[in-house]
């Protein structure tokens, strides 16, 4: 029936409907996670007189766009860490790391320079590896749970002792992965960039 009571009669065959939804435009990406997702689908039912009623469901993809070249996203990001390699009997020395990337944002395919300077002053040889790492967060009755994994990663040639490592720009580029979920209040996927220094006898030095 129509809005004004009259009844429309389908004779026998194929008929189609064609309509369409404005989505809104703070919809979170679509996403399938360790300890929940982010789905989408339309429903559609057909009421039949005397009989039961006819559904299907059909999902979609959304994916939300993410402007990189915004100020925020454009800021370069650098750090510092250094580490005292220390072993229960004596003092082996220091490894220090420092590291810079161009900007904030990028985009799958697109390779990120590493720009980092890595000093070992220990007596050991010392390997430096650089990963991206995506986080899952997932928010549930005052509860928080976290997934980490690694994207991509690289090695460096190990570091002789007391020897200095400089990368110019080493290359790490971005796998096809789903893009950043930030504006979800249960969800969060981020994605982060490690330059960690393998030293042996102890724990790594990590910079984020």
């Amino acid at each position: 029936p129509t809005d004004n009571g009259e009844v429309t009669v389908l004779q026998a065959g194929r008929h189609e409907f064609p309509f369409t939804f404005q989505l809104p435009e703070s919809l979170a990406t679509s996403f399938e996670g360790k300890h929940g997702s982010v789905r989408y689908w339309v429903k559609a039912k057909l009421h039949r007189p005397w009989s039961t009623v006819k559904k299907v469901k059909k999902e979609f993809t959304v994916i939300e766009p993410i402007d990189i070249n915004t100020p925020a996203l454009l800021a370069p990001q650098a750090g510092a860490k250094e580490k005292l390699a220390r072993a229960w009997y004596c003092n082996r020395g220091q490894v220090s790391v420092t590291a810079k990337i161009d900007r904030k944002g990028y985009t799958p395919g697109e390779v990120i320079p590493i720009f980092a300077e890595i000093d070992n002053c220990t007596s050991r040889a010392v390997v430096p590896k650089a990963a991206i790492i995506q986080t899952q967060t997932f928010v549930a009755r005052g509860t928080k749970k976290q997934k980490k994994s690694v994207v991509t990663s690289i090695a460096g040639d190990p570091i002789a002792a007391g020897k200095r490592e400089v990368w110019h720009g080493r290359a790490l580029k971005i796998p096809p992965v789903g893009p950043s979920i930030l504006q979800c209040r249960i969800i969060q996927v981020e994605y982060s960039l490690k330059v960690c220094v393998d030293i042996p006898g102890t724990s790594k030095l990590l910079l984020e």
